[in-house]
């Protein structure tokens, strides 16, 4: 079976690692000859919204999956029109993942908490929130925005217009600033029989918006029965077939969804080496109509993101136990290049050792393990 990925990224390169193995075939559309999967399988080169090549793409897949959640819904429909090529996860999933509106009022609709939010389409629309909801406040492009890039934090009203001027050429989303204590998410796999598989919770350290590190199980078992509860409203609302994460913030208790992602996440990279299945190849089982695998731990997991350079390869090795993922990517400021794991007896364990690898990647995180 031939599975078409919309993207070539470091995340369409796991999936094809995590699936061939299981005999599967993969085919790509990226707009670089260079992108990362192209050591792994063909590519067809163009725009993500090339119609040809999208056809093309279509006609020699049996399912049709994306690493970005970007891609063109209304390209995807117009190429699998006709077609026995499945897109899968749902692409009214992948809409309402691509409009931050949408997500809110997703969340809302499934009595998932989630911050006050207000659409602004004027400097008009953006006072009448900022009055309504308060401040501090995030304002935040609808559209296209990931790690941390489309949104300014607005803390006072001097910051309202500076901010209005940075983004105000596009439809935009004003909500409270939540002074969270975590942030997490919730990944799950739900394959075409409505089968479900949960990961452990995992808690995520930022930086610049962009996620430095992951740690998992992050044991906390009433957040973890709420995330599981939200995770599995939003996936049986799409009908969902694929990996889905939401991200959270933790306040007083409980959870706050901020946004969800239809596809597989970076924060589960630790499932690689840290779960029974990785979340690749669940997402691949789903798609492609297997059963699902054991998502269980198979001890105390950390994932740590290589940002901007990749470090040399004997630094990152030179601690016990470490596997380095090396994404085939050039060094840019900001840019995820890579990622490594490790994964110890216990939690203690676990975070004595990301401490260490931490300094030797001379990565400084506030309240880090």
């Amino acid at each position: 079976m031939t599975v078409g990925i919309v993207g070539a990224g470091q995340l369409g390169r796991m999936l094809a690692l995590a699936g061939y193995p299981l005999g599967l075939d993969f085919l790509f559309l990226d707009r670089r000859a260079d992108a990362p999967a192209a050591a792994l399988a063909p590519i067809l080169l163009g725009a993500l919204t090339d119609a040809a090549q999208l056809r093309r793409l279509a006609k020699r897949s049996e399912v049709i999956s994306f690493d970005w959640e970007n891609a063109s819904v209304e390209a995807l429909r117009a190429a699998t029109r006709g077609l026995p090529a499945r897109i899968a996860p749902p692409l009214r999933a992948l809409a309402t993942g691509q409009d931050r509106i949408a997500e809110k009022r997703l969340f809302e609709r499934l009595g998932v908490p989630t911050t006050r939010f207000a659409a602004v389409n004027s400097r008009t629309e953006l006072d009448r929130a900022v009055a309504r909801i308060g401040l501090p406040g995030v304002l935040k492009t609808r559209r296209l925005g990931y790690d941390g890039k489309g949104q300014r934090v607005v803390r006072d009203r001097a910051a309202v217009g500076a901010a209005w001027r940075a983004l105000g050429s596009v439809a935009l989303m004003y909500e409270e600033f939540v002074p969270f204590e975590a942030e997490v998410s919730a990944l799950g796999a739900r394959a075409r029989d409505g089968s479900e598989a949960l990961y452990p919770l995992t808690r995520n350290w930022h930086a610049d918006g962009v996620l430095r590190l992951s740690v998992a199980p992050w044991e906390v078992p009433a957040l973890e029965r709420q995330a599981r509860a939200h995770l599995r409203a939003v996936m049986r609302e799409f009908r969902y077939v694929g990996v889905l994460a939401i991200e959270f913030f933790v306040r007083d208790g409980r959870l706050i969804a901020n946004e969800l992602a239809p596809r597989v996440h970076n924060s589960g990279h630790w499932t690689i080496e840290g779960a029974i299945t990785s979340q690749f190849e669940n997402h691949l089982r789903a798609i492609t109509g297997m059963p699902l695998g054991a998502t269980a731990a198979v001890g105390y997991a950390a994932m740590v993101n290589l940002i901007g350079r990749m470090p040399a390869r004997a630094v990152v090795l030179a601690e016990p136990g470490v596997h380095l993922h090396d994404y085939g990517k050039q060094a840019r400021v900001g840019r995820k290049l890579g990622h490594c794991t490790l994964v110890a007896h216990s939690a203690a364990g676990r975070d004595r050792r990301v401490r260490r690898l931490l300094d030797r990647l001379a990565v400084s995180l506030h309240d880090a393990p």
